[in-house]
């Protein structure tokens, strides 16, 4: 983040609420600075009723965090950013996405440098936190619980603050109980393809809302719309995206699992390491892009990075020993994939096959990472 604010006038740290992006921004800023601005604390609120005057004089690093509840302040910005001397240099915090993200590309095109984080990863927490950053999920107060009971306690008290006291904040005008059903809904088809025909029969409610739902926790980090490759072959494509609860702990919540015995015996248990690993891929792998992939025919691959012109390919096997498999082989020759890691729970890295090799979930902790840092 040093190099961003170093290489840009602005810099907006986006991620979920509670993931640690306001501690972050504390070591590089003391809260009680006249350079802070916090917009959930009304004195700061009200230190930026006249904006221009509030931060015109200001020098050096500013930060202004939850910056989503002050939409108002990104054309105020880009005329200070675009001072000759410029003075200061804006560090932006903020817990949505998509208006975030629309308001940044609209008035701070050029200008402006998105910087996304989550909760802990792997490469935080040690390859020995495997199982229980996945089954606590990486939010640092359910990770850094006391115990599983009070892990579990505060992933549901975030559920409830987040559907009743933030999303309106933000200006989410759907009920809490709609969204916590519709949220539950997506928990069970976490890791499939997505179906908005028959989420909408289940809730009762049209497409259109169902399409709104999704959108609404896509933006504020909550869930995951992996979009499909398509390839130029003559066979039947998956178009539709699937769809994951980012947070492994969050997803248990919602699904009822409160103990490592539940999580052991769940029907999803795959479901849920397959998005547990994906999220940890993505957050260490270099990529341009990341898709999925499959056909109608049954051949799919779990996660397709694009890297530099070179297409690389993850399965995600919830296994002692994972073995080469027939799907594998298809994507590996129709996709012309150059590499594929099969990430699985042991201990070992050994070849399946030519351009196929099982890597330890342990990888992505350590500085080689599934393909290596190429």
């Amino acid at each position: 983040m040093t190099a961003a604010l170093e290489r840009s006038p602005v810099v907006v740290l986006s991620g979920p609420r509670q993931c640690g992006k306001t501690t972050l921004a504390r070591k590089l800023l003391r809260p009680d600075s006249v350079n802070y601005f916090d917009l959930e604390d009304p004195a700061s609120l009200s230190r930026l009723d006249e904006p221009m005057t509030a931060l015109r004089p200001l020098e050096g690093l500013v930060v202004i965090d939850e910056v989503q509840r002050r939409p108002d302040l990104f054309p105020i910005l880009r005329v200070l950013v675009d001072r000759t001397p410029n003075p200061a240099r804006f560090l932006i915090l903020g817990s949505a996405s998509g208006d975030l993200l629309r308001q940044t590309s609209e008035s701070l095109a050029g200008r402006s440098e998105r910087l996304i984080i989550g909760g802990f990863m792997l490469e935080e927490v040690g390859a020995g936190a495997v199982e229980d950053v996945w089954r606590r999920g990486g939010f640092p107060l359910s990770y850094l619980a006391a115990t599983e009971g009070d892990s579990a306690l505060w992933r549901d008290q975030f559920i409830l603050a987040l559907l009743e006291r933030d999303l309106p904040q933000w200006g989410v005008r759907v009920p809490a109980t709609a969204l916590r059903r519709f949220w539950t809904v997506v928990a069970h088809y976490h890791g499939q393809t997505w179906n908005a025909a028959d989420a909408a029969r289940t809730l009762g409610v049209g497409p259109a809302a169902v399409r709104h739902y999704l959108d609404l926790l896509t933006d504020a980090f909550m869930v995951r719309q992996l979009q499909p490759w398509h390839a130029n072959l003559r066979k039947r494509q998956i178009k539709a995206p699937k769809v994951y609860v980012r947070d492994s702990g969050l997803l248990h919540s919602l699904l009822g699992i409160d103990t490592l015995k539940a999580l052991m015996t769940h029907p999803k248990i795959g479901a849920s390491w397959e998005g547990f690993v994906i999220e940890q891929v993505l957050a260490v792998e270099p990529h341009d892009e990341a898709f999925f992939w499959g056909t109608h025919q049954g051949a799919e691959i779990d996660l397709i990075l694009s890297r530099g012109g070179r297409l690389l390919g993850v399965e995600c096997k919830r296994a002692d020993a994972p073995r080469m498999t027939k799907s594998i082989g298809i994507a590996l020759a129709d996709l012309d994939l150059d590499r594929v890691a099969v990430v699985y729970p042991g201990e070992q890295r050994y070849p399946l096959a030519e351009k196929v090799e099982a890597v330890p979930v342990r990888a992505l902790a350590g500085r080689q990472g599934l393909f290596g840092r190429n």
